[in-house]
């Protein structure tokens, strides 16, 4: 996706990213069969969101890159855009941490094992590194249990309900 967004904006940053459950495909832990990653443009002010997907699926997700619209941009809130470089874990081994060092995580496990995992990973003002929120459910909003994973080192960070 960061390859097909540098066609639209020279100066791009990545802003966001997370994960796509599709009931179509099998879940693997720390895996997902969709993403979507959301760039800004500070010369331009703009946002723009990509996804990409190992499958044709409802929604207008496309198999492969797809482009989504432009939106604007102001620079506030409470995340901002990271650099690549600070992603040295992958998803994969973040949900390995959040399931060994999050508070309870095999007991919420148990008790929710039908629940899908989604993966944020954003530079969250609360913390100074690049971080994977991994998410019991489908979003942020909807889940009661998550778990912080540094993005850079790897280390547990916090438990929330």
């Amino acid at each position: 996706m960061y390859s097909a967004a540098r066609g639209w904006a020279g100066d791009l940053q990545p802003l966001r990213l997370t994960s796509i459950h599709l009931p179509e495909v099998k879940s693997v832990p720390g895996k997902a069969a969709a993403w979507q990653a959301t760039f800004i443009s500070p010369q331009k002010q703009r946002a723009r969101s990509y996804t990409y997907s190992v499958v044709e699926s409802t929604g207008n997700l496309h198999k492969g890159v797809f482009a989504l619209n432009e939106e604007g941009w102001s620079g506030r809130g409470p995340v901002g855009p990271f650099l690549i470089p600070g992603l040295k874990i992958d998803s994969d081994a973040a949900y390995d941490t959040a399931v060994k060092k999050g508070k309870k995580a095999a007991e919420y496990m148990k008790a929710n094992p039908d629940k899908n995992v989604s993966f944020l990973l954003e530079l969250n003002k609360k913390y100074p590194d690049l971080t994977w929120r991994v998410i019991w459910g489908e979003s942020v909003g909807t889940s009661n249990y998550s778990v912080f994973v540094d993005a850079t080192t790897g280390e547990y960070l916090e438990t929330m309900r």
